[in-house]
């Protein structure tokens, strides 16, 4: 027995030309926000926007594994093949999130202060840019 979608038939028309198929994950959205969902998903994920397909890809698969999605991961994973992202690439790209995973707990959990990080942070990217200049006036 099929489950019934919650998306309009225009909707499901759309997303069937756009994917192949309405995957059935869709139909566990809920009424109020299933249109709108796909609306989001077609919008960010497969418009055309400031990001390009890779660093959406590699986006998605850092967020996924962060927040430890299994589902997310595979999607995001094949996402980022399509778009010729290397395995390398994302490998780098999960060992990013983890880095900032990782910090984020320490932040958190030492409740480090938020104006003292800011400060701090903004002398780093002074450094870093003073770097940088040093580095192409040797060029």
């Amino acid at each position: 027995m099929e489950a019934p979608t919650m998306t309009t038939p225009d909707t499901q028309e759309e997303i069937e030309q756009t994917l192949g198929q309405v995957p059935s994950w869709m139909e566990h959205i809920a009424a109020p926000a299933d249109d709108h969902s796909w609306g989001l998903f077609r919008d960010l994920s497969l418009g055309e926007t400031e990001l390009s397909p890779r660093e959406k890809a590699l986006i998605g698969v850092g967020v996924a594994a962060a927040i430890s999605c299994p589902y997310c991961t595979h999607f995001h994973r094949e996402e980022a093949r399509l778009a010729d992202v290397s395995e390398a690439e994302l490998e780098e790209a999960v060992s990013l999130a983890s880095t900032t995973r990782y910090f984020s707990a320490t932040l958190h959990g030492n409740e480090m202060d938020m104006d003292e990080f800011t400060a701090e942070t903004a002398e780093i990217v002074d450094h870093l840019k003073e770097q940088e200049a040093a580095a192409a006036g040797d060029d």
